[in-house]
């Protein structure tokens, strides 16, 4: 880019899974539809990384959207939203759709997707919205209030699905579980899916399931739902997980087989409601008024 400056500030940040090396610096960008005008942001170029550019992706680097706590090498750096509200005036909010759900997690197909800066489009979403208050604003933290797998509430204190934090982030590939909460949900699919027996290492993520091309297995597959505390606090909402969204194609394996990974695994720490859950909904960050909301998605 000819309009990088380097600061020369180094940077390092570290995520549940890889981390990556870089130096600070400034650009000046434009987007491509919507927002006019040209504007400083903040950039670090990444000059080393590990575990962070997985095998076979496309995409050449990260956008964070959370907010300034998080910001690195400390926050005083303005985030790229944050410098877009100051500088563009827009509205402190944005609204994210993730497609993909039921499509090879590599491939080409229609899994892709609309951020929206600045507003919510209607178009990209049906029914209603519902929303959860953000308890802490670095990553967007919420309140978990209940698991049920298959219509039957895991019956676990909620202190278990946020005993670190629960966050809603579209940077985490997975719908990630503390270890209790994760051990449950297996048990409790594996005791409600209609098959006798299944390999362990499906449920760790060390292998795939597979089926005939002609099957669909999805069927045989509980709906997992999460129960999130309300913007009115005495009350709750539901978002249902379909087995489309945590029972996920690979492509490549063989001719005559189609495989499958579970888009669920455990957590040393914190529950993520990360793109498996996220591809199945239209996803409002609606920062202005401390809230997260959720519609469903006409591409799920």
């Amino acid at each position: 880019s000819s309009t990088y400056k380097s600061q020369g500030i180094d940077v390092t940040v570290k995520y549940s899974q890889g981390s990556w090396t870089g130096v600070l610096g400034t650009d000046v960008i434009s987007i491509p539809k919507g927002i006019y005008g040209s504007y400083t942001i903040n950039i670090a170029t990444i000059l080393e990384s590990e575990n962070f550019f997985l095998p076979g992706v496309k995409w050449h680097g990260i956008l964070g959207l959370a907010y300034d706590a998080l910001a690195k090498p400390s926050s005083s750096v303005e985030t790229f939203f944050d410098s877009l509200v100051r500088q563009a005036k827009i509205p402190n909010i944005f609204s994210l759709q993730m497609c993909g759900a039921g499509l090879p997690v590599s491939g080409s197909g229609t899994n892709g997707g609309s951020l929206v800066l600045g507003g919510i489009e209607p178009s990209l979403y049906k029914g209603d919205i519902w929303y959860t208050p953000i308890k802490e604003e670095w990553y967007y933290q919420v309140e978990i209030l209940k698991l049920e797998v298959g219509g039957q509430n895991l019956e676990l204190d909620c202190r278990e699905y946020n005993a670190d934090k629960a966050i809603v982030d579209s940077g985490t590939t997975l719908l990630r579980l503390p270890q209790k909460v994760f051990s449950a949900v297996v048990q409790a699919i594996a005791r409600t899916s209609l098959i006798q027996e299944f390999s362990s290492g499906f449920w760790t993520g060390s292998q795939l399931a597979c089926w005939d091309k002609t099957e669909r297995p999805w069927s045989l597959f509980p709906k997992l739902s999460i129960y999130l505390r309300d913007e009115n606090s005495s009350r709750s909402f539901r978002i249902s997980i379909l087995p489309q969204l945590y029972i996920q194609p690979i492509l490549g394996i063989g001719d005559n087989l189609q495989c499958y990974r579970f888009g669920i695994s455990s957590s040393t720490n914190a529950l993520v409601i990360g793109a498996t859950v996220m591809e199945g909904f239209y996803v409002i960050f609606d920062r202005a008024q401390r809230r997260v909301g959720f519609a469903v998605s006409p591409c799920a």
